[in-house]
């Protein structure tokens, strides 16, 4: 590991994007969708994403998760030059160290809820094969759907894919989860009830970015980001204090 890569991990600092830009190529011409981005997020730290619709919000997620690419800048995520990885390195990567929770839970549908949650560790080879579906079972229970685990996703209601979603992204404990409208299509109850999830995640350690359009669950994050044309128009604190404070 290089000296620049060891110090972005240095004084609690878990995610460190440093001058980021992603510009796409259009049929109309090439469109920048995030401009000049510079973020240190801590360990430990609950972070939301806020802004209008094509402001770059999920383009952030994705140059964290390594989903995409910078155009220019770095990103660096627990020490790991992200932007410096092969797309064979990147998959394996993601696979141990961020958690994706998607907004419309991307559960594979011939695939039972227990089978779902331990492909991840199946990709990765994370735990010894006989210990996965204990684990997955364990995190099932985590999240209180763990008399669903034989179901297909199809019979389950929103809320209860969703924390099957959450389930799976846990299943190799990685450091990072970062989540894209993980509340958007729950009602208000059920939402409330995946927000307190995240919650007890971080309290655990976990590093946690998620966007969304409900401001009143920004509101409940240690700090805030608000997106604008590409930018971090603002950066919120909340004074929440998370694990990481």
């Amino acid at each position: 590991m290089n000296t620049s890569t060891t110090l972005s991990s240095e004084n609690g600092t878990r995610i460190n994007l440093r001058d980021v830009v992603k510009t796409y190529e259009t049929g109309a011409g090439d469109v920048t969708v995030l401009t000049d981005v510079s973020l240190k997020v801590r360990e430990g730290e609950l972070v939301g994403i806020v802004g209008p619709s094509g402001s770059g919000k999920s383009t952030l997620l994705n140059m964290i998760t390594g989903i995409d690419r910078p155009t220019a800048g770095e990103v660096f995520v627990g020490g790991q030059a992200v932007h410096g990885l092969s797309e064979n390195q990147l998959a394996r990567w993601r696979g141990r160290n961020v958690g994706v929770i998607f907004q419309f839970f991307q559960l594979l549908p011939t695939l039972t809820i227990v089978e779902n949650v331990m492909l991840p560790m199946d990709f990765c080879n994370m735990y010894p094969r006989r210990q996965r579906k204990q684990r997955a079972m364990d995190l099932l229970n985590q999240v209180n759907i763990a008399d669903q685990a034989d179901k297909l996703p199809s019979t389950l209601s929103g809320g209860q894919q969703q924390r099957a979603a959450i389930a799976r992204a846990l299943a190799n404990d990685p450091p990072v989860v970062v989540a894209d409208e993980p509340t958007g299509n729950l009602d208000r109850a059920t939402a409330n009830e995946v927000f307190g999830l995240f919650q007890q995640l971080v309290e655990n350690g976990k590093t946690i970015m998620i966007v969304t359009h409900d401001r009143s669950l920004a509101d409940r994050m240690d700090r805030v980001l608000h997106l604008h044309d590409g930018q971090i128009a603002r950066d919120q604190e909340n004074g929440n204090g998370s694990g990481g404070r």
